[in-house]
C-alpha cells in the first residue's frame, strides 16, 4: 500500500477527528503539568513515570516542544514504516474507534498471543537480538498498551496525563535517547535515514518522523527490548539481581520500563524519596487515592511500592504467552 505524506488525503471526518484528538490532547497535557507544577515541560524524573498503566486508546498529537506530534507528524508515521509490515494508509486510522495495528505476518509461534499473535514474528527476532524472553516482552506490551474489547492491542494508543505514545507508552526524551544510544534497533534505523548528526543527535528536523514510530508495531516491540535489556544491565551493574525466569526478567524490565532507570535501582534497593513517591503514586491513581493510601500505609513510599507492587504482579504476566 503506498504510503501517504499529504494532509489533503484524510476524509473530513478523519480531519475532524484528528484536529478534535489533538486539541483534547493539548488540553489534558497543559492541565496535567500544571497540576504537578511542572508548567511546559515535566522534569525528567517525573516525565519518566508517566508512561506506566494508563493508557487509553488515541492518537498522540501533542503540541508540547520536547513531544511535539501534530497532524503532520502523524502523517510522517506513515512515510516513516519500514520493513515487510504492510504500509497503513489513513483510511486505516479511525480515531474515535480506537485505531488498532495494521496487520503484519502470522507464523506458528506464540500462539498464546490471541489476537496479537500478528506481532509473533516481531517479538521472536527481538527477543533473539535482546535476550529477552519474547513472552516477557509481550507481558509489557500487555500491561502498557491500550486494547479493543477483543484484548487487540492498539498500536496508536496514548496516554492523556502525558505524551506518552505507541504500544511502549514512549515519551518522546526516552525514545530519542534511545535512537542516540549505539547499538540500539531504532539507532540503526535513524542512522540509516539520516537523522542524526555528526554528533549522533537528532536533528531537529528529524524528530517529527523519529517520533512517529512510536505508533510502528515492528518499531515499538524492537524499542521496548533494547530499553528492557538495558535496564536490566544497569540493575545487574547495581548489583541487584533479577532472575532467570521469565516472570522475574518481565516484571523487572516492566519497573524499569515504568519507572527508568534510576528510579529503578532506588526502588528496589529501598525505596524512593517521600516527596517524589507522592509525586508518582498522584499521577497514577489520583490526589484523592494516593492520600488515602498514604494514610493507610503510613508514609508515600510505602504506599507507591505496595500500588507498584500490586500492579505488576497483577499486570505483567508472561506465562499467559506461553
Amino acid at each position: 500500500m503506498t504510503p501517504v505524506s499529504d494532509a489533503a488525503r484524510l476524509t473530513p471526518t478523519q480531519r475532524a477527528n484528528l484536529i478534535e484528538a489533538a486539541a483534547h490532547a493539548q488540553v489534558s497535557d497543559q492541565l496535567w503539568r500544571a497540576a504537578l507544577g511542572t508548567g511546559g515541560s515535566p522534569s525528567p524524573s517525573t516525565a519518566d513515570t508517566l508512561s506506566g498503566p494508563a493508557a487509553p486508546t488515541a492518537v498522540d498529537p501533542m503540541s508540547g516542544y520536547a513531544d511535539r506530534i501534530d497532524l503532520t507528524h502523524l502523517i510522517a508515521l506513515f512515510d516513516a514504516r519500514h520493513g515487510n509490515t504492510p504500509q497503513a494508509s489513513l483510511d486505516d486510522l479511525a480515531v474515535g474507534d480506537g485505531a488498532v495495528c495494521p496487520p503484519g505476518s502470522v507464523d506458528g509461534a506464540m500462539h498464546n498471543l490471541g489476537p496479537n499473535v500478528v506481532h509473533a514474528t516481531t517479538l521472536r527476532a527481538a527477543a533473539a537480538r535482546s535476550g529477552i524472553p519474547d513472552t516477557a516482552l509481550a507481558a509489557i506490551v500487555q500491561a502498557e498498551a491500550a486494547k479493543d474489547s477483543s484484548g487487540r492491542w492498539n498500536c496508536f494508543s496514548r496516554n492523556p496525563r502525558s505524551s506518552a505514545a505507541g504500544l511502549g507508552q514512549f515519551l518522546g526524551r526516552t525514545w530519542q535517547s534511545i535512537a542516540e544510544k549505539p547499538g540500539s534497533w531504532l539507532n540503526g534505523v535513524a542512522r540509516a535515514r539520516g537523522w542524526l548528526d555528526e554528533r549522533g543527535r537528532v536533528r531537529q528536523e528529524s524528530r517529527a518522523p523519529l517520533l512517529a514510530l512510536r505508533y510502528d508495531a515492528p518499531a515499538a516491540i524492537q524499542t521496548i527490548a533494547d530499553y528492557a535489556r538495558s535496564n536490566l544491565d544497569t540493575l545487574h551493574r547495581a548489583g541487584v539481581p533479577v532472575g532467570n525466569d521469565s516472570a522475574a526478567i518481565a516484571r523487572s524490565a516492566y519497573l524499569g520500563h515504568h519507572l527508568g532507570p534510576g528510579d529503578l535501582v532506588r526502588f528496589l534497593k529501598g525505596g524512593l524519596a517521600e516527596s517524589h513517591a507522592h509525586a508518582l503514586l498522584t499521577a497514577q491513581i489520583g490526589s484523592s487515592s494516593a492520600n488515602r493510601a498514604i494514610a493507610a500505609s503510613g508514609d508515600a513510599s510505602a504506599a507507591h511500592r505496595a500500588w507498584l507492587t500490586a500492579y505488576v504482579t497483577r499486570n505483567v504476566q508472561p506465562q499467559r504467552f506461553a
